[in-house]
C-alpha cells in the first residue's frame, strides 16, 4: 500500500493557506481610522478617548518604541449584509509570531468600556451574529507598540530593552481595518482539517485509523470547490463528519486541558506594561468564558489582580463574576510565581501568605496547588512551606528544559528536606503554552512516564509568557479531541479537579528526595548583581523592621506599622518574580529595581529607626542592636546593650616575603604579597584550612559566552578557559587596633578595577572580605575561589529553612550537571570533627570542585568559589557595568550551627545607637539550633505576637521559648497564621513554651498577650 500522507499533508496545507483560510472572510468594507500618540507613558481611558485624533490609513508607519498609540475606528455595516455573522478585523502590523512579544491592543467601546483585546492571534472583534445591517461601529484600540526584543536572531545585543536607549523610530505599520463576513462554516471546516490533519501526521503508517483519516481528508479536499469554497464548505464537512465521530479507544490517554495564559510580570517588557497585558487578557478570557460553556480558565500571581482591580475595575468586575461561576480560577496561591532558588526563608513563606490571603479575600478561594510551571528550578525546602501554607499539590513544566538528564516522572511525590511530600505533576505535553496542536497531544500521550499506573496529565492551553491567553481556535479543536479515535482525550479542567483525579489514580506514587535541579539556566544565580544585593537586603531589613516595631509595640506602645510593611513585603515579593530577581529582564526592568529596592531600604530603615528610638528612649548611652537569631559579642538575639569587648586582641605584622599576618588568638591568616590567603590556620583545632600550595580568596575570570539565553545560561565548557587575577596594584594595612585588622589589596585587569579589605577581629573564628569591584568587563564570569585542605564527598548549601547536601563529586550526569548551584548564606563542607564555612551577604551561585593533589600524600582539595559577577549582553546589553560590593568570610573550623550563625551574623550586622538603656527581647530560645525567622504582629491586627521558627542544623531539637511579656497562651498556626494541629506538642509553664522539634521543621507561634485579653 502506498503512503500517501506527505503528498496529502502537502495538498492540505496548500489548500487551507491559500484557498480555505483566505475565504474565512469572502466580503469586506475598509474603517475608518484615526490616531492620536499619547506622550511619554500610557495615559487614562478618558484621556486617550478624548484627546483630538488624526486621520490615517493602512500602511501608516506608527508606534515608536514602548508608545502607546490611540486608534479610533469607525464604519456602518452594509445593510446587504443583514442576517450574516459580521466582524472587524484589526490588523495593527503583526507578524505570525507568538502574541505577546508585539504590539498589541485592547479595544474599548466609546464609552471606555473594554471590548476585548488584539494581538497575532486574536485580531477579530465580533459585531453580531446576524447582524441587520446599518449599524454603525466605532471602538477605540489603546495599541502598545512593544518593540520584538526576541527576533529571528535572539540574544542579540539591543538598544530596544529600555524606553531610554530604544530611540523613536516607528515599529509597525497598520496591515488591515476591515469590516467583513466571517463565514462560519468556512471556520468550522478550517478546524475539521488542522485536527484530522494533525492528528492523521501522528498516527503510524501502517496504522488503520491513519488511513482512514487520510482517505477522509482527501475526500473532503476533492469536495471543495477551489473557486468558490464558501459554499462547498458544508460539502467538505460531510466527508469528515463520520471520522469526526469514532470515539477514542478505552485506553486512551486523558487530557484535562486548563484555559492559561502565563504572564510574566516582567521580562522583554517593562512591569506597567504587564498590568496592561493583564487586562488585554483577562478582558478575552472573561469574553471567551460567556462564549463557550465548556471552557475554563485559571490564572495565578495574586500580583496581577490585584493590578486590575486597581488600574481596570470594569475588567476586575468581569473576572470576579466568572470566579464565582467557578470558571475563572485563581491558581498556584502565591503572590508572583516567584523563583524558588534565592528568596530567603520567610519571603518564600509570605509569597503563599499573601498570595492565598488575597485570593481568600477577595474570592473566597482557598488554593490547594502551588502553581509554578516556568519557573527555574525548585529548592529543597519548598515541600514543607506548601504544606504549611495550607496547600498539598504542585505543577511545574520546566524541569522538561534540562539539557543532560530526562526527569523519570511526571506525576510524583516530592520529597523536601524535612521529609513533607507533595504530590506534583510535570505536564507531559512540555509547553505551558498548549496549542491543542496534534502534535502537542500525541506527545503528551507519547511521553508520559507513569503509563500503566497512571493516565491522567494537565496541559496549561493558551498563548503565555507575554499573555493572550486561550483563543476560540484552541477551544474548538479540544471540543473535537474530547473523544476522538486515535488520540488522547481532552476535558476542560480546574486544576484542582485534575489533581483530585491524578493522586486518586495513583496512591503510591513513586517519591523523589531533594531539590528538583534544573539543567539549565544556571547563570541567573548571578546575572544583574544589585538585584539580587537588593533582594537579600530588602528581606533582612524587613525582618529588622518587624522585630523592632513589634517589641516596640509591646514595650513601648509605639505604632505597629502593619499597612506600610504590608505594602513593601508586596513590593519585594513582586520582585522575585522568576525572570526579575534571576537577572533576565530587560534593562528598564533592573534599572527600576534598583531604585525600588533603594527607596524599600530607605523606608524600612525609617521604620527601623522609629522602633529604636521609642524602645532605646533618650540618652547618650551606646548600644548594640542585635538582629540576628544568634547571641553575639554578650548580646542576647533581639536585643539591645551595652557593647562587650570579648575574646583576645588581633595583632597584625608583616611577613618577610610581603604580605601580612593577622592573628587573634584563635586563627591565625597569612596575606601574601600578591593579596592572596595562603593560609588560615586554626589554632584551636591546630589545622590549616587552605590547600597546600593553594591560595584562597583567589579571584578568578572566564569567557562567558554561552550556545543561547546568555542572561540566563552558562555552559560547562566555560571552565575550559580561567586567568587567576594574581596581578597586584597594592597590598597595605589599612586599620591595625587590638579590636580588628585590615589588609587592603588593590588589583585592576582588563578594564575593571577591585578593592578587598580582609579583617580579622577580635574574638572571631573568621576572616570578613569586603570586595569592591569596579567592573566594566564584556561576555566574562568573575569568581572567588577557596581551595580547602578538606577530604569530602558531599557539602551542605543553606536553602529555605535548612539546607541541603550536594556531592562533591561527579559520578553521574545527574551529578556532574550541577557545576553551578545555589546557596543562601552559607556553604559548608567538613571531614568528621572539623569544617569550613564559607559565608555571603550577597551572593547565590557557587560551585564546588574536588581534585586529588599530586603531592606526596595524595591529599583531597575541595574547591568552593563564589559566583561574583557575569557581564552577558542579552536582553541588556550593559548587564552589571559600574560598581559593585560584596561581602563574604571564611570560617575556619566551622560546625554546620557555626555556619547557619555566621551567615544570619553577616547578612544581620550589628547597629550602634545611643539611648538611656538595654531593652530585653521580646522572645528568646535556649537552642541554636531553634532558628527564628520571624517576629512581628499578628497580621490581623489583634496584637498577638507571631514566633516563626526552625530547626536549623538538620537534628531533633528540644527548645523553650520563653515571652519577655505575661504570656496567656501560645498555640501553633500554619503560614496564614490559622490555628492547625500539624505543630508539635507545645508545653506551656508561665512565660515559656517548651516544644520538640523535628530535622527542619517549620513552626509558627501565635502568642496572646495576658494584658491583651
Amino acid at each position: 500500500m502506498h503512503d500517501d500522507r506527505a503528498l496529502i499533508e502537502a495538498r492540505l496545507k496548500r489548500v487551507l493557506d491559500e484557498r480555505i483560510r483566505p475565504a474565512l472572510y469572502p466580503e469586506s468594507v475598509p474603517l475608518d481610522v484615526a490616531a492620536w500618540v499619547a506622550p511619554g507613558e500610557p495615559v487614562a481611558v478618558a484621556e486617550g478617548l478624548a484627546a483630538p485624533h488624526t486621520p490615517v490609513a493602512v500602511g501608516h508607519a506608527w508606534g515608536a518604541p514602548w508608545g502607546t498609540t490611540w486608534f479610533k475606528v469607525h464604519g456602518e455595516v452594509p445593510l446587504a449584509w443583514a442576517g450574516r455573522t459580521v466582524e472587524a478585523v484589526l490588523d495593527l502590523g503583526f507578524d505570525e509570531r507568538m502574541p505577546g512579544f508585539q504590539c498589541e491592543a485592547l479595544v474599548h467601546l466609546p464609552d471606555g468600556t473594554p471590548v476585548k483585546a488584539i494581538n497575532p492571534r486574536n485580531q477579530w472583534v465580533r459585531v453580531g451574529a446576524p447582524v441587520r445591517g446599518g449599524e454603525q461601529v466605532e471602538w477605540h484600540l489603546e495599541a502598545a507598540s512593544n518593540p520584538v526584543i526576541l527576533d529571528v536572531h535572539p540574544f542579540r545585543p539591543t538598544p530596544l530593552g529600555d524606553r531610554e536607549t530604544a530611540g523613536s523610530e516607528p515599529q509597525y505599520r497598520l496591515a488591515r481595518m476591515d469590516l467583513a463576513v466571517f463565514d462560519t462554516e468556512v471556520w468550522e471546516l478550517i478546524q475539521d482539517l488542522e485536527v484530522l490533519g494533525e492528528l492523521m501526521m501522528e498516527l503510524a503508517v501502517d496504522s488503520p485509523r491513519r488511513w482512514e483519516l487520510l482517505r477522509a481528508v482527501g475526500r473532503a479536499l476533492d469536495a471543495v470547490d477551489l473557486q468558490d469554497v464558501n459554499s462547498t464548505a458544508t460539502a467538505a464537512r460531510s466527508e469528515l463528519r463520520e471520522v469526526l465521530a469514532a470515539p477514542a479507544g478505552a485506553s486512551a490517554h486523558r487530557i484535562s486541558a486548563v484555559g492559561h495564559a502565563h504572564i510574566d510580570s516582567a521580562w522583554l517588557w517593562p512591569l506597567r506594561e504587564t498590568v496592561r497585558k493583564v487586562a488585554r487578557t483577562t478582558s478575552n478570557m472573561t469574553a471567551l468564558l460567556e462564549d463557550e460553556p465548556e471552557f475554563v480558565y485559571a490564572m495565578s500571581q495574586a500580583q496581577q489582580y490585584a493590578w486590575i482591580k486597581e488600574h481596570r475595575p470594569e475588567v476586575y468586575a468581569k473576572v470576579k463574576k466568572a470566579v464565582a461561576e467557578g470558571r475563572f480560577v485563581p491558581a498556584g496561591g502565591m503572590w508572583v510565581e516567584s523563583d524558588t532558588n534565592m528568596p530567603g526563608s520567610e519571603a518564600m513563606a509570605r509569597q503563599f501568605v499573601h498570595g492565598k490571603r488575597f485570593f481568600l479575600e477577595e474570592f473566597g478561594v482557598e488554593n490547594d496547588e502551588a502553581w509554578l510551571p516556568d519557573t527555574f528550578g525548585f529548592a529543597a525546602g519548598l515541600p514543607q512551606i506548601i504544606k504549611s501554607a495550607g496547600s498539598k499539590w504542585l505543577l511545574t513544566q520546566k524541569i522538561s528544559w534540562s539539557q543532560i538528564n530526562a526527569f523519570p516522572h511526571h506525576t510524583f511525590r516530592w520529597e523536601g528536606i524535612d521529609g513533607t511530600r507533595i504530590f506534583t505533576h510535570f505536564p507531559p505535553v512540555d509547553t505551558y503554552n498548549c496549542q491543542m496542536a496534534g502534535r502537542e497531544i500525541a506527545h503528551a500521550a507519547r511521553n508520559f512516564k507513569d503509563k500503566g499506573v497512571a493516565r491522567h496529565s494537565l496541559a496549561p492551553t493558551g498563548w503565555g509568557d507575554g499573555g493572550g491567553g486561550t483563543t476560540r481556535e484552541m477551544i474548538a479543536k479540544a471540543r473535537r479531541l474530547r473523544d476522538l479515535d486515535g488520540s488522547a482525550t481532552v476535558q476542560w479542567e480546574r486544576p484542582a479537579d485534575f489533581f483530585a483525579k491524578a493522586e486518586a489514580e495513583y496512591p503510591h506514587a513513586p517519591v523523589w528526595v531533594g531539590e528538583l535541579y534544573l539543567e539549565l539556566h544556571r547563570a541567573t544565580l548571578t546575572s544583574q548583581a544589585r538585584t539580587k544585593r537588593g533582594n537579600r537586603r530588602s528581606e533582612q531589613l524587613l525582618r529588622e523592621a518587624e522585630l523592632w516595631s513589634a517589641t516596640a509595640a509591646v514595650a513601648a506602645r509605639h505604632p505597629y506599622p502593619y499597612a506600610e510593611l504590608d505594602r513593601v513585603w508586596k513590593t519585594v515579593l513582586l520582585h522575585q518574580f522568576h525572570d526579575i530577581l534571576p537577572g533576565s529582564s530587560i534593562a528598564w526592568v533592573h534599572r527600576e529595581a534598583e531604585k525600588t529596592y533603594a527607596a524599600v531600604a530607605a523606608e524600612l530603615e525609617g521604620i527601623i529607626a522609629a522602633a529604636l528610638a521609642a524602645l532605646a528612649g533618650g540618652g547618650g548611652a551606646e548600644l548594640v542592636v542585635n538582629s540576628a537569631p544568634h547571641t553575639r559579642g554578650g548580646v542576647a538575639a533581639g536585643a539591645v546593650a551595652p557593647p562587650v569587648a570579648e575574646g583576645p586582641e588581633v595583632s597584625a605584622v608583616a611577613r618577610p616575603a610581603g604580605g601580612f599576618t593577622l592573628a587573634n588568638g584563635l586563627v591565625r591568616i597569612e596575606i601574601d604579597d600578591r593579596g592572596l590567603v595562603v593560609s588560615a590556620y586554626d589554632r584551636t583545632a591546630e589545622r590549616e584550612t587552605v590547600a597546600p600550595g593553594g591560595a584562597a580568596n583567589l579571584l578568578q575570570i572566564h569567557p562567558d559566552f554561552p550556545n543561547m539565553w546568555d542572561a540566563w545560561d552558562v555552559d560547562a565548557f566555560y571552565r575550559n578557559v580561567v586567568t587567576d587575577l594574581t596581578d597586584v596594584d597594592e597590598v597595605v594595612l589599612g586599620e591595625a587596633s587590638p579590636d580588628a585588622a585590615t589588609v587592603r589589596v588593590t588589583r585592576t585587569f582588563g578594564d575593571s578595577r577591585v578593592v578587598q579589605s580582609l579583617t580579622l577581629a577580635r574574638g572571631q573564628r573568621r576572616l570578613d572580605i569586603d570586595t569592591e569591584v569596579d567592573w566594566h568587563e564584556t561576555e566574562k564570569f568573575l569568581k572567588a575561589a577557596f581551595p580547602l585542605d578538606i577530604h569530602a564527598e558531599r557539602y551542605a548549601a543553606e536553602t529555605q529553612f535548612g539546607h541541603l547536601y550536594r556531592p562533591t563529586h561527579t559520578n553521574t550526569s545527574w551529578e556532574a550537571a550541577k557545576f553551578e548551584a545555589c546557596a543562601h548564606r552559607f556553604v559548608h563542607i567538613e571531614e568528621p570533627g572539623w569544617g569550613v564555612a564559607l559565608v555571603n551577604d550577597a551572593t547565590y551561585g557557587h560551585d564546588v570542585t574536588r581534585t586529588v593533589r599530586d603531592d606526596g600524600d595524595q591529599g583531597t582539595t575541595t574547591t568552593v568559589r563564589l559566583s561574583l559577577l557575569r557581564a552577558p549582553r542579552f536582553p541588556d546589553p550593559e548587564t552589571d557595568q559600574g560598581l559593585h560590593r560584596f561581602r563574604y568570610a571564611l570560617v575556619p573550623g566551622a560546625a554546620i550551627g557555626d555556619a547557619v550563625r555566621e551567615g544570619h551574623r553577616i547578612n544581620l550586622p550589628e547597629r550602634r545607637i545611643t539611648g538611656a538603656g538595654a531593652v530585653a527581647p521580646l522572645v528568646t530560645v535556649d537552642n541554636d539550633a531553634t532558628v527564628v525567622t520571624a517576629v512581628k504582629l499578628a497580621d490581623d491586627a489583634g496584637g498577638d505576637v507571631i514566633v516563626r521558627l526552625h530547626e536549623a542544623h538538620g537534628g531533633r531539637a528540644r527548645t523553650t521559648l520563653t515571652t519577655g511579656f505575661e504570656l496567656a497562651d501560645a498555640v501553633t498556626t500554619d503560614l496564614l497564621e490559622r490555628p492547625t494541629d500539624d505543630g508539635p506538642a507545645l508545653e506551656r509553664h508561665g512565660n515559656t513554651v517548651r516544644m520538640r522539634l523535628r530535622p527542619f521543621q517549620i513552626v509558627t507561634l501565635r502568642l496572646s498577650r495576658a494584658g491583651d485579653r
